[in-house]
């Protein structure tokens, strides 16, 4: 059984996929994440759904629940960077 067979995606989750991220200054995620995963503490640089662009300061195995459409390279020093997506 599948549980997501029938199911409406919400916003409030959970994510239907985590899509490695390899942060750039130009392009966009293919998809705009609801979150980020991220393994390796450090400073995320985003630009979020709304078109803000954010450093935010993240601890080892953080998620960072807001809606990115870019992760930046400059700026970024955290690893492991994983986009939570809806499919």
């Amino acid at each position: 059984m599948n549980p997501f067979e029938n199911r409406n995606n919400a916003l409030s989750g959970p994510a239907t996929d985590v899509v490695p991220v390899t942060p750039n200054n130009a392009a966009d995620l293919p998809h705009v994440a609801i979150g980020l995963y991220v393994e390796v503490a450090g400073t995320v640089s985003i630009v979020t759904v709304t078109g803000q662009t954010r450093s935010v300061g993240v601890a080892d195995f953080a998620i960072l629940p807001v809606g990115v459409r870019r992760v930046n390279a400059t700026g970024t020093t955290a690893t492991g960077i994983h986009a939570l997506v809806l499919g």
